[in-house]
């Protein structure tokens, strides 16, 4: 199992980096996620809102034309898509909005990037009756249109960033500044397992909910654990999620990055692959940074995977050698992205279209006594303006 000490730190990865004044308002949230985490009452209404609202548990399905079509290993997907919202990361937002009412919050601000985050803090604020703002990058708000409509929709107030990229990063930026300014009243609610402790493991704790279930399914299915866990990883959350549960056993645990135009052309997201130790948002991790320390802009057409950062445990992970890394690239994604859709009526996001591309590249170098999982963290609705521009569609 892997924790972090004291400090929030895996070795060198993670720590508390965040201004004095924040302080008090970080470690009040450390004091209530300890205190509620293990709290009966806050496990059963978590419980109630993940399993009655939320449809958990998804499904693990044997993805059976894919596999023919591959014609080597036996692929499942874990349906993340499926979750209420589209993906997994309600099982986050309901954990915190949760967490923040019992702690007397009024208020929950969030970042979003490809506009998942932004809907999963909008329908959790909701469904707990808490007012809502949400810090999204000028350039995310116009390719993730859909997704800023049902966040008006649900009484969210849509904070457009103009500054750096108009991108995640800088959503970041602005929400934590809010934070800041406001902290009396409102609960910061991270999208992934990034930021100061006790974020990374508070975040990884709400979602390591898909592994637990994974694990129970593949036994009933397959009756042994698979050999390889693939994941799309961006800031992480789905990742740790589906991961952590498999840390001790042997089973191969892949972590697939965003090469966007080519890692080579320095337009990318693979910040494991490519990346260097650094500071940022809080927490020491690997960054798309240049020599001077100075943050690279990052690039993809999956904009919850345009982040130049990730969480600390992964970095962790990835240095320890228990987490293998890759990347694939746009053009890559976007084979993926009509492959599924075409062979099993699935239309994956993007950034989950990257994880189902490497499973198709492992699946064929496997014999067909072999499991591979690819956790299915979102649906495509909100990409599907993206893909037929970059396929030369016109809707």
């Amino acid at each position: 199992m892997s924790l972090p000490d004291e400090h929030g730190k895996f070795i060198e990865y993670g720590g508390k980096f965040a201004p004095e004044v924040l302080m008090p308002a970080i470690e009040e949230l450390e004091r209530g996620f300890r205190r509620y985490v293990k709290d009966p009452g806050f496990r059963r209404d978590l419980g109630y809102y993940l399993e009655e609202f939320a449809g958990r548990p998804t499904p693990l399905y044997y993805a059976e034309n894919l596999s023919k079509k591959v014609g080597g290993a036996k692929i499942y997907l874990k349906r993340e898509d499926l979750v209420h919202g589209g993906a997994h990361k309600l099982n986050n937002t309901l954990g915190q909005a949760l967490l923040a009412k019992k702690m007397g919050k009024e208020r929950v601000i969030a970042e979003t990037g490809a506009g998942q985050h932004g809907v999963a803090t909008a329908i959790a604020a909701a469904a707990l009756d808490l007012d809502c703002e949400v810090y999204m990058g000028t350039d995310d708000m116009e390719r993730q249109k859909l997704n800023v409509f049902r966040m008006d929709l649900m009484n969210a107030e849509i904070i457009p960033v103009e500054s750096g990229s108009c991108t995640l990063k800088d959503a970041i930026n602005e929400a934590m500044r809010d934070w800041l300014a406001n902290v009396e009243t409102t609960h910061y609610l991270i999208g992934s397992i990034v930021g100061p402790h006790p974020y990374p493991l508070m975040v990884r704790e709400f979602q390591r909910i898909i592994g637990e279930e994974t694990r129970k399914q593949i036994i009933d299915k397959e009756g042994v654990l698979p050999d390889y866990i693939v994941a799309c990883v961006g800031g992480g959350s789905n990742a740790i999620g589906i991961f952590h549960e498999f840390l001790g056993d042997e089973v191969g645990l892949v972590g697939v990055e965003a090469g966007g135009r080519g890692i080579e052309s320095g337009e990318h997201g693979a910040t494991l692959c490519a990346g260097t130790s650094g500071v940022l948002h809080g927490t020491c991790s690997k960054l798309l940074q240049d020599r001077y320390g100075q943050i690279k802009i990052s690039y993809s057409i999956a904009a919850g995977l345009d982040y130049p950062g990730v969480g600390p445990e992964l970095s962790y992970l990835a240095e320890k050698g228990r987490l293998e890394v890759t990347s694939v690239t746009d053009d890559e994604a976007l084979e993926a992205f009509k492959l599924l859709s075409r062979e099993e009526g699935i239309v994956p996001a993007l950034e989950s279209a990257h994880a189902v591309y490497h499973a198709v590249e492992l699946g064929e170098e496997l014999d067909e006594d072999k499991t591979i999982i690819v956790n299915l963290s979102g649906r495509g609705d909100k990409d599907v303006s993206v893909v037929a521009e970059a396929l030369g569609v016109k809707l």
